[in-house]
């Protein structure tokens, strides 16, 4: 099943600062049905933040911990003891457990309360209805909200929290980004460099060699039976993994324009910063998140994984958070399609366990946001559901990314022999096509009832306008196999980011058509995404018999 056909959900969060520091918007960004955008506002309650703070003093491992409203509680409240991080008593674990659940189902009541709710059942049941996993993203405009643990987040007691689930595919994104640039080539193996940067803690060239052997192995090690899949059965495609040990920014650089890279993995020391925070490459030697990011643009590499705790943390001016400032938001702000980072600092088994499952999942042809699932569920079989492991991984994806890393094996089409049609079968008697109304025009003939519109390679027609998404929309035949003769009727439907404009022939302005399926008339013009864009006019022809 291709990721790029899946129902999704675009929810965001904005603080409310006219009517006070606790109010929040949550509304419907992109719903799968017309219906779908609506809006809801609520306070956050005090009750949930002494809940966030409890959470904190049980399993975050270092530092001050994080008050989204500091009027409501002082910092000092929780105590910051190391003894309550390293181990727990034979008592503890079942408070910790308490507590995980507490908070995850406190956040789900909040985030999904009212009409939100409603949204979201109605798109699983159309996801459902479609036998394919809803997406569900979530935008975090308020950085305060941003260390919050949303992916603990379950409906009820006994419910697995959302980001376990292989139906329901969770990930974090920005609306304030740049369009994804077009894929000049499609990858058929995991070509992976990496790089492993300046260690915060005194490491010797030997013992970066050792890391980086034992990182190669778990990248390697693709074998389907490790893997956690109902795809099992999908031969695994191949993974290549070139290293780099403490490269300079030159260096870096220079590889990954040299190379056919699909995936950055960085492991080494870091620091937030206003342009996504710093990588030490090579003793006091930087690169920003910004600067990265032109570079990953410019290599087509579509997935970045950072195996340190600032990747996904904003910075601070004081005490107050900098929107938009983490590595994840800064790189998917300027096109890199999806970034995997981590919440907070997690243990190097921990670490060696995610990679291998993910790695696995993705060579096992996986979406993206399916993979980090799958090896999330793997991090909570080992390291239990009361210990923070698997609530780390911290995955943010582009807003027009469908979460493809290697193309799936379609399924294939059976079609009858054009010679043995049966006497039911009517043939068709038109012939429909879009033609371009400049002064170049071109013809594209819809072939076979469907035509897909897009930037994506793999579309019918496509059109590498920067305001038409991936998968922009689709014209769709209806023959009305019921009626003799009965001339075949297309539609359009509307996937897409900015809307598809019609013109009619009898009309004088522009129809903006959003996420909603039309019949289509002949001599009616499009444009895909902007009143800026080219014009073309489908056309149906009768033929001649």
């Amino acid at each position: 099943m291709s990721g790029l056909e899946n129902p999704c959900l675009s929810l965001a969060i904005a603080r409310l600062s006219a009517a006070g520091t606790d109010n929040f918007a949550i509304w419907v960004l992109k719903a799968p049905y017309p219906g779908g955008y609506v809006h809801h506002d609520s306070t956050f309650p005090q009750a949930m933040t002494q809940t966030w703070l409890s959470w904190q003093e049980m399993f975050v491992v270092g530092g001050l911990p994080h008050v989204p409203f500091s009027h409501h509680l002082p910092l000092s409240s929780p105590t910051n003891s190391n003894d309550s991080k390293i181990g727990f008593s034979s008592q503890e674990p079942s408070y910790s457990g308490r507590l995980m659940q507490h908070l995850g189902i406190d956040l789900w009541s909040w985030l999904f309360d009212a009409p939100i709710q409603n949204a979201l059942a109605e798109s699983r049941g159309i996801a459902r209805g479609q036998n394919k996993p809803l997406r569900l993203r979530l935008e975090i405009r308020d950085p305060d909200l941003i260390p919050l643990p949303w992916e603990i987040m379950q409906p009820t007691v006994g419910q697995q929290a959302i980001s376990l689930s292989q139906q329901l595919l969770f990930s974090r994104t920005t609306s304030i980004v740049d369009p994804l640039k077009p894929f000049t080539h499609s990858h058929q193996s995991l070509n992976i460099l990496l790089v492993l940067g300046q260690d915060n803690q005194t490491t010797n060239h030997l013992q970066l060699e050792q890391e980086a052997i034992a990182l190669e192995k778990v990248l390697k090690a693709v074998e389907p039976s490790n893997a956690v899949s109902s795809e099992a059965f999908v031969t695994p495609v191949s993974s290549h993994v070139n290293t780099l040990l403490q490269p300079t920014p030159a260096q870096l650089i220079e590889t990954l324009e040299s190379g056919d890279y699909n995936i950055l993995f960085y492991a080494g020391h870091g620091e937030p910063g206003p342009d996504g925070g710093l990588l030490f490459l090579h003793g006091d030697t930087t690169m920003n998140g910004t600067e990265l990011a032109q570079v990953l643009v410019r290599t087509q590499v579509t997935l970045a994984v950072f195996n340190a705790c600032w990747g996904a943390q904003s910075d601070q001016v004081g005490s107050q958070a900098v929107p938009r400032s983490s590595l994840a938001e800064v790189l998917i702000h300027h096109g890199v399609p999806a970034v995997l980072g981590m919440r907070d600092s997690i243990a190097d088994h921990e670490a060696l366990s995610f990679i291998q499952a993910f790695a696995q999942a993705l060579a096992l042809r996986m979406p993206i946001d399916q993979a980090v699932a799958v090896a999330r569920q793997k991090l909570l079989t080992l390291y239990k559901f009361n210990q923070p492991a698997w609530t780390l991984p911290v995955l943010y994806m582009h807003p027009e990314f469908e979460g493809e890393l290697i193309k799936p094996i379609e399924e294939g089409i059976t079609e009858l022999p054009s010679n043995t049609l049966p006497g039911w079968v009517r043939s068709s008697t038109s012939v429909a096509f879009l033609r371009s109304l400049s002064s170049t025009a071109h013809v594209w003939q819809i072939r076979g009832g469907l035509m897909r519109v897009g930037r994506r390679q793999e579309n019918d027609l496509v059109i590498g306008e920067r305001w038409v998404s991936q998968q922009h929309a689709e014209i769709i035949c209806r023959d009305q196999s019921n009626v003799p003769e009965a001339p075949s009727t297309y539609f359009l439907r509307d996937f897409s980011r900015y809307g598809t404009l019609l013109l009619s022939p009898d009309s004088k302005s522009w129809q903006k058509i959003h996420h909603q399926e039309v019949q289509l008339q002949s001599g009616v013009q499009l444009k895909f995404g902007s009143t800026e864009g080219q014009a073309l006019e489908f056309i149906i022809e009768t033929l001649q018999t």
